[in-house]
C-alpha cells in the first residue's frame, strides 16, 4: 500500500518542519488530564518527516509512528537525534501495525490515508482502533469529495483518483477523495464520532474558483 510517489517526493528534499495547527489543537484538547505527559503515548500513521511527532515529543509525550517512505524516516530520525528527542520512528504498513493492542492515548492521520483506497484506508482505521485504548481519540483528516481535485485526473483501483490536474495536487500521487458516506462507512462499528467537520475554501485569484475541501474527524475508540 505504500505510496511510491511520496518516496520520491521525499527523496527530492520535501520536508514539513512545524506540526499542523489543527493536530496541536486536537493534541492539547484530548489528551488525558492529570496524567504524567511521558505517560501519555501518540501514536501517528503517515508521520512523513515527522513534524507533528516532533513537536508532540518536545512537549513531553512518548510518541510512535509508521511511514512508509524509507527517506522521510531517515530524516524524521535525524531531526529526533538533533534535538535529542526520543520516539519510536518505523517503516511500514499502515494495515499492519507493529503493536500490542489498547496502549495507545491518541492516534493521527494528518493527510495519510486519503493517498490510498476506500478499503485500504477501512482497514488501517480498524487497525488503529485495535491499537488505540478504549475512549483513546483518532483525528482523521483527509480530502473531500468536494475538493475540486475529485473533477479532474482518471480514475484507480479501489476509488483514487489518478494524475490530478487541479493546482494544489498536481504530482502527489493517487488520492482518495473521501464523502460523508464513506466516513460513516470507516467509523460504523467501534467508534463514537465526537467531530465531523468539512473545511473548504475557494481560491478567488483563481480563473474557475478552485475549491480546497478536507475533512477534520474526531473519534473515540468505544467498545
Amino acid at each position: 500500500m505504500i505510496n511510491q510517489t511520496w518516496e520520491q517526493i521525499y527523496r527530492e528534499g520535501h520536508e514539513q518542519k512545524y506540526p499542523w495547527d489543527s493536530v496541536v489543537s486536537f493534541i492539547f484538547r484530548n489528551a488525558p488530564k492529570n496524567i504524567d505527559r511521558s505517560k501519555i503515548k501518540i501514536l501517528e500513521v503517515g508521520f512523513g518527516t515527522a513534524s507533528n511527532l516532533w513537536f508532540a515529543a518536545r512537549e513531553g509525550f512518548d510518541v510512535s509512528g509508521i511511514e512508509g517512505s524509507p527517506t522521510a524516516v531517515d530524516v524524521a530520525k535525524e531531526k529526533f537525534r538533533s534535538d535529542g528527542l526520543a520516539g519510536d520512528l518505523q517503516v511500514g504498513d499502515f494495515t499492519s501495525l507493529p503493536y500490542d493492542a489498547a496502549i495507545f492515548d491518541l492516534a493521527l492521520d494528518r493527510g495519510a490515508l486519503t493517498c490510498v483506497g476506500k478499503e485500504t484506508q477501512k482497514q488501517a482505521i480498524d487497525e488503529i482502533r485495535r491499537c488505540l485504548k478504549s475512549g483513546g481519540k483518532f483525528f482523521y483528516n483527509c480530502y473531500a469529495d468536494s475538493h475540486s481535485g475529485y473533477r479532474s485526473g482518471t480514475y484507480g483501483p479501489d476509488g483514487v483518483r489518478l494524475n490530478s490536474t487541479e493546482e494544489t495536487l498536481v504530482g502527489v500521487g493517487q488520492i482518495f477523495f473521501t464523502s460523508r458516506k464513506d466516513i460513516d462507512y470507516f467509523f460504523a462499528k467501534g467508534w463514537k464520532l465526537h467531530q465531523v467537520q468539512r473545511r473548504e475554501w475557494t481560491d478567488m485569484l483563481n480563473a474557475v474558483g478552485n475549491i480546497h475541501a478536507e475533512w477534520v474527524v474526531i473519534a473515540e475508540k468505544i467498545a
